[in-house]
């Protein structure tokens, strides 16, 4: 019954997500940032990322979907290659908050990505982020934000907010 209500939830995002696209333009012309959507180490969950990505891409976005289970050494080195305007680190299996703190660790230390912008969102514990510390150890370890799994709107003021929607 879960995974009905989930799969529901899902398609209802995807629905506001195309009702709302043509708010941000087409991002045919000017700046067109990028951004990597990934999963953490231990999330095997691929349909939150695609959802990510088609979010994006609405906003005009040229993104790089690099998959789930993706192991830090793989990020960091998308992320020097590439060189992102933004990353999402998204996770659905309720370890995202060990999974993303050893990320943003060992991502911090990286010279050249001490500055590149990090969120994360989705479960980060078995209760999501209703957790006040996941959250502030997530900001201080150097997230830029972190997301709630029913925190669209956030995510999309957050990226809104930060100038990276494409200029059409």
């Amino acid at each position: 019954m879960r995974e009905v209500r989930s799969l529901q939830k899902s398609n209802q995002l995807l629905g506001t997500i195309f009702e709302v696209g043509s708010m941000f333009g087409d991002g045919a012309t000017g700046f067109r940032p990028k951004s990597i959507v990934s999963s953490t180490v231990s999330d095997s969950h691929t349909w939150n990322l695609i959802f990510l990505q088609l979010l994006l891409e609405e906003m005009g976005h040229e993104v790089v979907n690099i998959g789930s289970c993706v192991p830090e050494e793989t990020l960091i080195r998308e992320c020097l290659e590439r060189r992102p305007d933004l990353v999402v680190v998204s996770s659905v299996n309720g370890h995202g908050f060990n999974d993303a703190l050893g990320l943003i660790r060992n991502v911090r230390s990286v010279p050249g990505l001490e500055r590149t912008p990090f969120v994360v969102g989705g479960k980060l514990g078995v209760d999501g982020v209703r957790d006040v510390g996941f959250t502030r150890r997530l900001l201080q370890e150097g997230f830029d934000a972190v997301f709630g799994e029913d925190d669209l709107a956030g995510f999309r003021e957050f990226v809104s907010a930060r100038g990276l929607r494409a200029v059409s």
